[in-house]
C-alpha cells in the first residue's frame, strides 16, 4: 500500500488555492442568482461535472461498475443532493459569507458521526474542545448577529439552512468512510454524487420555482466555474490530495474557506458583516482548526518541547 507523505510545499499551496476556490463557490451563486436561480446553477453545473467525470473515467479505462457500491452510492447521492439543496434555498435568504461559514461546519458533525461508528475516530479531549467551541460560535453566529424583524428573520432562515447543509455534508463524510466507497475509486464516489444532484435538483428546481435562466456573460461564467473548476477539477485535485497526502494533516486548512468565503463575500458583494456574527464564525473557524488538525497541532507542539 502506498505510503501518504507529510505536506510539502505544493501540496499546501494546492490546499490555499482550493480553499479559496471552495470560499468563491457560494459568491459566485450568489452574485449570479439575479440571472440563474441558484439551484438550477448547482442542477446544471452537476449534471456537467458528471458527464466530465464519467468521460475521465472512459479515457483512464476505469469501469463504471456498481456491483456492490450502488446502495451507499445512492446514499451519498441523496445527501449531496440534500446538502445543495439546502444550499440553494438557502441563498435565497442569506449572505454567501454567512452560508459558508454555517456549511462548513461539516466537519464537526463528521467528527461525531464517525466517534459513534467507528471505533478508530475516537475524539481526544482537543476535539472535544474544539467541538465545545464551534457549536459555542454557531449559537453566537445565530442569535448574536443582526436577526430582528423583515428580511433579517429571512436570513435566519437561510443561515438554518446553511447549518442542516453542513450536518448532510458531514452525513455523507460518515457514510463514504463507513461502506464500501472507502475502497472505490474517487472517481466513482464523485460519479454518484453528481448524477444524483442533477437527476434530484433538476425537478426540485422547477418544482420550488428556481427555474429562471438570463443567458448573461455572469450567468454563463458562474455556470463554467461551478461546473469546470468547482466540481470537476477542484474535486478532483483534493481527492488526488487525499491519496498522496495525509488527511490530518490536509484538514488543518479546512478552516480558511469559510475565512475565504467572509472576506470574498464582503469585497465582491458589499455584503454587511455583523459583530456578533463575526465573533460566531472566529469560534467556530477555531473549532474546526481544532477537530481537524488536533494532529497536527500535537506534533507542533511536541516539536517545541523537544526544541
Amino acid at each position: 500500500m502506498e505510503m501518504r507523505k507529510a505536506l510539502d510545499g505544493r501540496a499546501a499551496g494546492l490546499m490555499v488555492v482550493l480553499c479559496l476556490v471552495w470560499g468563491l463557490q457560494q459568491v459566485a451563486i450568489k452574485a449570479a442568482a439575479p440571472d440563474i436561480a441558484p439551484l438550477l446553477q448547482i442542477a446544471l453545473r452537476s449534471g456537467v461535472a458528471a458527464a466530465l467525470v464519467g468521460l475521465l473515467m472512459l479515457v483512464r479505462r476505469e469501469r463504471l461498475s456498481l456491483a456492490g457500491t450502488w446502495r451507499p452510492g445512492l446514499l451519498v447521492g441523496f445527501l449531496f443532493a440534500l446538502e445543495y439543496l439546502l444550499v440553494g434555498e438557502g441563498l435565497r435568504y442569506t449572505s454567501a459569507s454567512h452560508m459558508v461559514v454555517f456549511l462548513y461546519t461539516a466537519p464537526i458533525f463528521a467528527a461525531l458521526g464517525l466517534q459513534w461508528r467507528l471505533p478508530s475516530e475516537r475524539l481526544v479531549p482537543l476535539q472535544w474542545m474544539g467541538i465545545l467551541l464551534a457549536f459555542a460560535g454557531i449559537a453566537l453566529a445565530f442569535f448574536g448577529g443582526d436577526h430582528g424583524g423583515g428580511f433579517s428573520g429571512d436570513v435566519f432562515f437561510g443561515d438554518l439552512l446553511g447549518l442542516l447543509g453542513g450536518v448532510a455534508w458531514g452525513a455523507t463524510t460518515v457514510v463514504i468512510r463507513c461502506s464500501r466507497l472507502a475502497g472505490t475509486p474517487a472517481a466513482l464516489t464523485l460519479f454518484y454524487q453528481l448524477a444524483a444532484a442533477f437527476l434530484l435538483l433538476t425537478p426540485a428546481a422547477v418544482a420550488l420555482g428556481q427555474w429562471g435562466f438570463d443567458p448573461t456573460p455572469l450567468a454563463w461564467s458562474s455556470l463554467a466555474f461551478q461546473a469546470v473548476v468547482v466540481s470537476f477539477v477542484s474535486f478532483l485535485a483534493w481527492f488526488w490530495l487525499l491519496r498522496h497526502y495525509l488527511a490530518s494533516r490536509l484538514g488543518v486548512f479546512s478552516f480558511l474557506t469559510p475565512l475565504f468565503g467572509v472576506v470574498l463575500g464582503a469585497w465582491l458583494l458589499d455584503e454587511a458583516i455583523e459583530r456578533g456574527f463575526l465573533m460566531g464564525a472566529v469560534f467556530v473557524l477555531l473549532g474546526i482548526l481544532l477537530v481537524s488538525g488536533h494532529g497536527w497541532l500535537k506534533a507542533l507542539l511536541r516539536g517545541r518541547r523537544a526544541a
